[in-house]
């Protein structure tokens, strides 16, 4: 049997709205106190140069993972709005983890999945099911408020009208695979330390031979 390449996707003939476009209204949106993951690539090299800020946590080379790590972050903690940035290529790879939030479903997590077709991050090869509903499978894993969005001004509306439970918010995007640069030098270390700074974590110590512990502070 021979296969057929799949055709790649064309950005420029791609008349959705840009990643650009829902994240000047995520920007406007955002509560003071909201705390921002987003995942590798553009979802965070982009929000850096938009809206940088010690709040925003930059997941690096680790790709699915984002949605798991605000996950845990909006149970711990619970009166900070947490904000996920995913991306759908991203999402198909640990597709259980939507059971996992379905499970659990935090108040304050919202969800942002930019639904673009493709791999962006490594060069913008087509998912091999660009078309899959995604709020349709948020809401059969128990998130009942999900739903697909193909407009910023809808996105908008909907982070306008606050929530009591997980979100998912389905972006319809135009696939960005130029990569951009960010304004600030990405350091994965620099990075958690900033963030953990921000919400007040103890540091981790590692041991010597292994391991580690949170460092204990003062009374």
């Amino acid at each position: 049997m021979v296969m057929r390449p799949r055709t790649k996707v064309n950005p420029e003939n791609d008349t959705r709205p840009s990643r650009a476009d829902y994240y000047r209204v995520l920007a406007k949106a955002l509560p003071a106190n909201a705390l921002v993951v987003t995942a590798l690539g553009n979802a965070s090299y982009l929000w850096a140069v938009m809206h940088d800020a010690p709040e925003n946590f930059y997941v690096e080379d680790s790709m699915g993972l984002a949605l798991p790590l605000a996950l845990g972050l909006a149970v711990a903690q619970p009166k900070r709005p947490v904000i996920a940035v995913e991306g759908d290529g991203a999402l198909l790879m640990h597709m259980g983890i939507l059971v996992t939030v379905g499970a659990v479903r935090p108040k304050n997590l919202t969800v942002l999945l930019i639904q673009n077709g493709v791999h962006a991050a490594s060069g913008g090869q087509p998912l091999t099911n660009g078309a899959l509903d995604l709020a349709a499978l948020a809401r059969a894993s128990g998130i009942a408020h999900a739903e697909n969005l193909s407009a910023p001004k809808a996105l908008g509306a909907a982070l306008a009208s606050g929530g009591k439970d997980t979100r998912v918010l389905v972006l319809s995007t135009a696939p960005d695979i130029a990569v951009v640069k960010p304004l600030i030098a990405f350091d994965p270390v620099a990075t958690k330390q900033r963030f953990m700074s921000a919400i007040g974590a103890p540091r981790y110590v590692q041991t010597l031979f292994g391991g580690g512990r949170l460092e204990q502070t003062a009374k």
